[in-house]
């Protein structure tokens, strides 16, 4: 090697070092920095379901203005239904490691022994609040008051109306309108859509938080646009008036309206100079729903970003949804980081991001932080298998449904009922079974399952319990109770317009 040669040698890994050493002191900068954190995430709503996605149906201002200046998680994978994505964030865990296998049934109730994230955020200082769906067990035990947040506004089981599932009674008469929630330890009569009211009360809590010198986390958890697809007649009627059916007008006014609510929100944290110290988060917790409806009285499929399959199934338009994060001046603005990442892995990002020291007894945590991809979007990221499972066999009949609405995912690949396997890195929308070419990608993806399988059954706590009858649930004879003794109390979110 001549000197120029070697010259160019030493200023080549000079150079590397140098990006090393700066990535390395910026992924440290962000460690122990203790932002406010507030987690929006809208119920089945998916990939097609914004009009920075592609919808040109849609109309989505304030969520596009969002996406256009945050960080981008390009492959951000879930579980295919409510419950399980929601245990995932909670536990830092798959779902099935914690007893969560299905929405209903009391098989959405989140094993005792996990140590949650908002507890873990307590420890650290953290004010926590969750506003919307919980899905995690009603139960006093298993409810969010008990399981790490300060605060509380929730309905019961997986959704408004519910009431077979979990919630309360009242909500039957007025879906969506004027709900009966729970505040704290108080069942309360709320006014107003039920979007609106999650995201005022959230707002008043945050304008509380903000006056004092301790960090908060906020969960915005929305039940829209989850069915049944009602919204107020204001958001509904662009879409009658195009000849879209009731459903589909329905559907898509709850997302717009979500997009209001949304962009109010920003700019509030933008006016109480908040966003400098809080990390943004938009995602949604599962593939979309109802992605058929009429137009004019023809058939039409609803656009779903050319993903294959939605809620409830193993495939891409079932588990891939956006992600968005955005922290003022300290994430990139416009950037995609295209790695394969996880709900599980929120746990572990924001408790480096706050400074929790995790207790040496708590469950082992099944994600990574995102802290290293944050701050270099090229940085290392080691290949690794996401298992995914649609669950929802019938009771008895685990072993049968063993690779029934199942998949493996890796970077590369999405191996489907342990008999599709799709190269997600040249076809993201599984359209080509390339299952015969690789067999062996499918014996190490099946050898992997296996083993999984196999460990997580004694980790299946909810199995084979009885079914509850609707006057037996929690909620329904909480409700009967404070009705009987004392009433239910009008409520409404202090306003922050002010």
């Amino acid at each position: 090697m001549n000197y120029s040669n070697f010259k160019k040698s030493i200023l080549s890994v000079l150079f590397l070092l140098l990006v090393f050493s700066c990535t390395n002191a910026q992924e440290k900068k962000l460690k122990n920095t203790k932002p406010n954190i507030i987690l929006v995430m809208t119920d089945d709503q998916g990939m097609g379901d914004l009009a920075c996605m592609g919808n040109q149906v849609l109309k989505t201002p304030n969520i596009d203005a969002f996406y256009e200046k945050s960080t981008r998680f390009t492959d951000f994978q879930v579980s295919p239904t409510c419950a399980p994505t929601r245990s995932a964030i909670m536990s830092g865990n798959r779902p099935f490691e914690v007893g969560v296998t299905h929405t209903i049934l009391q098989r959405e109730r989140m094993s005792q022994d996990v140590f949650t994230m908002p507890q873990a955020l307590q420890s650290a200082g953290y004010k926590t609040g969750l506003f919307g769906k919980w899905h995690l067990g009603d139960e006093e035990e298993y409810l969010p008051s008990n399981r790490g947040f300060d605060e509380v506004l929730m309905h019961g089981g997986g959704g408004i109306g519910q009431t077979r599932y979990g919630d309360f009674p009242a909500n039957e008469e007025n879906l969506y309108f004027d709900n009966v929630l729970l505040h704290n330890k108080t069942i309360v009569k709320t006014k107003g859509f039920c979007t609106d009211v999650f995201f005022d009360a959230a707002m008043a809590w945050v304008k509380k938080q903000n006056e004092t010198d301790e960090p908060y986390f906020a969960y915005v958890s929305l039940n829209a646009p989850h069915a049944p697809l009602v919204a107020p007649e204001k958001y509904k009627k662009r879409f009658l008036d195009l000849g879209y059916d009731q459903g589909t007008a329905g559907r898509y006014g709850m997302i717009e309206n979500i997009d209001d609510n949304f962009g109010a929100m920003m700019q509030k944290l933008e006016s109480w100079n908040a966003l400098e110290n809080t990390l943004v988060i938009f995602m949604t917790d599962n593939g979309a729903t109802h992605l058929s409806g009429k137009l004019n009285g023809k058939k039409l499929k609803h656009f779903n970003a050319n993903l294959r399959g939605g809620k409830n199934s193993p495939f891409e338009g079932g588990t891939h949804v956006p992600a968005f994060w955005y922290w003022k001046g300290k994430l990139g603005t416009g950037v995609d980081i295209d790695k394969l990442v996880s709900h599980i892995d929120l746990y572990q990002t924001f408790t480096e991001i706050a400074g929790v020291e995790l207790p040496k007894k708590m469950q082992k945590l099944s994600g990574r932080s995102l802290l290293p991809l944050i701050k270099n979007p090229n940085a290392e990221w080691s290949d690794r298998e996401l298992f995914i499972h649609c669950g929802r066999w019938s009771d008895g009949k685990r072993e049968q449904f063993k690779f029934k609405k199942s998949a493996v995912r890796t970077q590369q690949w999405r191996f489907s009922n342990n008999k599709e396997l799709f190269d997600i890195s040249v076809d993201p929308f599984e359209k080509n079974d390339v299952a015969a070419e690789h067999p062996e990608v499918i014996a190490g993806l099946q050898k992997s399952f296996d083993k999984w399988w196999e460990n997580v059954k004694p980790l299946m706590v909810n199995e084979g319990l009885p079914k509850v009858a609707p006057e037996d649930q929690p909620f329904a004879k909480r409700y009967n109770k404070q009705l009987k003794k004392q009433g239910i109390p009008n409520w409404a979110p202090e306003n922050t317009d002010n």
